[in-house]
């Protein structure tokens, strides 16, 4: 049983599957023009229909198939949608005056979509079009001063329009609309961790039986709770985890003490010199990616050959990957991917993907039941060509000792502060600048070295993050005397865009 939400190319879309699981109800996303039959193969109990950049004026513009409207489903539609179904029974849809963008204040709000509420709903706008008149027996059910109709229901109250987006945070109350949306539609709210696990460990059970499973290990939240499904599965598996020299301080460590205690066949590969070596004199960042890349591929696929034979290839792939990968087309084309250069499609495995249809947070969520440490699961994300990525130039020995203290101190005061799990991401670039300084009495030139911290939801768009002076003078003052290669620290306070997470 699901919740479907069709997709016409709303940049919201997938926050709207977010906030439905998070209600503890399964949704899947399918493209606005899915045919009937994929529609209904997903046995939904309600249909969403997303916003998008298309008007309904234009002759091209994305329509779900009829037969969806005659399912007798209760449906919602959000902004765009909401104009396909006004339009679509008879109402009258025109262009705007101007396009409204940004916070409104409902100033009537009535019937089951709004049930609970009180006081001030503050929504958020963003639309070029607005419905006119509803279609014969419609009734508006929310305005704002300037917008008349900012929702409206059908007459035997199974279909919704809201003209605002309740998925995203500039609409507080959204969650209590969806919500209501839920339980008017009847659909079961029975989407916990706990029947996620349950059901991922009956259905690789179910498809692995006796044979062998091969999976890569990054030390990352996402490949490591797939290590402890497997052995919470009881299936033979063999999880490879490649030391390519380029970790944090202590990770390789700490990857085994939290995975072989829970049952994880865990094969640590020490490759950290082969991968130095095809690095050295490499300066160009695409290069050192790609070399990464294909080292990591290589050590893995001979891993394979000594351990094999095996059937399975299990990845951490998302559901964001596959969305992203289909590229609009639903989930059928799923990629083949591993966070460090992408595994290749002729190692001759069937793909096991348990994690296909999950976000991160849900992954998270399987990764408390089964016992991953916290420092392992509320882990920043960390890039798979490792720290290479974080020295600018040419990779040595040397350069990376010195930039996993550092690295380290930084990290451990965001802790110590309790400043770590309010940032998204943190890091620590060494730059190729030395900088003059005075060290005892003596003129010294020591690397610089920057730190960047940012606030993010997902990583596609991201603020610097505003950390206490205080914290930037302490953590500053411990790196230089700690680390006396390192004569200057400086805080980057660019957003992204225009820049990006990383340096390079």
């Amino acid at each position: 049983m699901s919740v479907v939400i069709l997709d016409f190319g709303s940049q919201y879309t997938r926050l709207i599957a977010r906030r439905v699981r998070e209600l503890r109800a399964y949704s899947v996303i399918l493209p606005g023009t899915a045919s009937l039959e994929e529609i209904q193969a997903q046995n939904p109990q309600a249909i969403i229909l997303s916003g998008g950049p298309s008007s309904v004026f234009d002759p091209g513009a994305p329509r779900p198939h009829s037969g969806v409207l005659e399912m007798g489903l209760s449906i919602l539609g959000i902004c765009y949608g909401m104009q396909y179904l006004a339009q679509h029974y008879g109402g009258r849809v025109e262009r705007a005056g101007r396009r409204e963008y940004g916070k409104a204040v409902l100033t009537r709000y009535e019937g089951p979509l709004f049930d609970g509420l009180a006081g001030e709903v503050q929504v958020w706008m963003s639309h070029s079009d607005a419905v006119t008149e509803l279609p014969r027996g419609w009734r508006v059910v929310a305005e704002t001063e300037e917008n008349p109709v900012a929702a409206i229901q059908s007459p035997d109250g199974r279909v919704f329009g809201v003209q605002f987006h309740p998925e995203v945070v500039h609409t507080p109350k959204g969650a209590e609309i969806l919500e209501n949306f839920l339980e008017a539609a009847g659909v079961a709210r029975d989407w916990t961790p706990e029947h996620t696990l349950e059901s991922l460990v009956r259905e690789v059970r179910e498809r692995v039986g006796e044979e062998r499973v091969l999976l890569a290990v990054s030390g990352g939240v996402d490949s490591s709770t797939l290590a402890l499904l497997l052995a919470r599965a009881g299936v033979d598996h063999v999880a490879v985890f490649v030391d390519h020299g380029l970790l944090r301080l202590g990770e390789r460590a700490e990857v085994e003490h939290a995975l072989k205690p829970l049952g994880v066949n865990l094969v640590t590969v020490d490759a950290s010199e082969r991968f130095l070596a095809a690095l050295e004199g490499v300066t160009d960042p695409e290069a050192k990616r790609k070399i990464i890349g294909r080292e990591f591929v290589e050590v893995f696929k001979e891993k394979a050959r000594e351990l094999g034979p095996f059937t399975f290839l299990a990845q951490g792939t998302l559901y964001p990957d596959v969305i992203e990968s289909a590229g609009g087309a639903g989930a059928a084309n799923i990629k083949s991917h591993h966070n460090v250069g992408g595994l290749p499609k002729d190692l001759g495995f069937e793909l096991l993907e348990p994690f296909r249809y999950l976000f991160k947070d849900e992954v998270r969520e399987l990764a408390l039941l089964l016992g991953l440490p916290d420092t392992i699961r509320l882990r920043h994300p960390f890039p798979g060509p490792g720290l290479a990525i974080r020295i600018l130039g040419e990779v040595t020995r040397e350069k990376l000792e010195i930039l996993r203290r550092a690295d380290d101190l930084f990290i451990s005061t965001l802790k110590a502060w309790g400043l770590y799990h309010e940032t998204w991401q943190a890091l620590a670039v060494l730059t190729p600048v030395r900088s003059v300084g005075v060290v005892g009495d003596e003129r010294h030139y020591g690397y610089v070295l920057a730190l960047r911290a940012i606030t993010s939801v997902d990583g596609m768009t991201a603020d610097w993050a505003r950390l206490p002076l205080e914290f930037l003078d302490e953590v500053a003052r411990k790196i230089t005397r700690q680390v006396p290669e390192i004569g200057r620290v400086v805080y980057d306070v660019t957003s992204k865009p225009p820049a990006t997470i990383e340096w390079e």
